[in-house]
């Protein structure tokens, strides 16, 4: 049974150039053997500025677009976070996401493929990691990170340097690995 990955397009602002990381990035992911891949982009998703009024932690949620985002989380195995640094941290829209809902994160690793400019998103990784492992997520430390994204994003594409490329099957073998460990701590 193939593991469900969830790719997540962090940013969520006009102009963006992470949608094209994002897209470039998800038939890898199909393409590996151990994972169905889906792509959910948080500007789709469209979560307003947290709204609940009871903790996550409860899951006593009032709003319907809580209870799509929760089940969109639950039903993933593993997620790729396509991420780039504001202010050397994550992005708003990111850290509104991880806050709504709690238990459907736990126990599910998840990488990253970064992007920015001389630090290539590195330093927003390093904040979020934080963030998930107080959600009982795994971050792995394989990873994809792009150095001044500008250069490679043309008419709409992102266009890999071999080193992006082969960076991303290590890093998909290790999640995979972490994705059925884990799996008992899911059940």
């Amino acid at each position: 049974m193939p593991l469900q990955l969830n790719v997540i397009a962090a940013s969520t602002r006009p102009g963006r150039v992470g949608i094209h990381v994002a897209r470039w990035f998800l038939p890898l992911a199909q393409a590996h053997p151990a994972f169905e891949a889906k792509l959910v982009d948080l500007a789709e998703v469209g979560l307003p500025l947290y709204d609940e009024p009871v903790p996550p932690v409860q899951r006593d949620y009032a709003h319907e677009h809580t209870r799509r985002w929760g089940a969109s989380v639950a039903a993933a195995d593993a997620f790729v976070f396509v991420v780039p640094e504001y202010n050397h941290g994550p992005t708003p829209a990111l850290i509104n996401a991880l806050d709504y809902v709690y238990h459907e994160w736990g126990f599910k690793p998840a990488a990253f493929v970064s992007y920015g400019g001389l630090s290539g998103g590195l330093r927003g990784v390093e904040a979020t990691k934080a963030i998930l492992t107080n959600l009982n997520v795994m971050p792995i430390a394989k990873g994809v990170s792009i150095q001044w994204i500008r250069k490679h994003v043309r008419d709409g594409a992102f266009l890999p340097e071999p080193s992006h490329v082969e960076s991303v099957q290590p890093m998909l073998d290790a999640l995979a690995r972490w994705a059925e460990a884990l799996r008992p701590m899911r059940g």
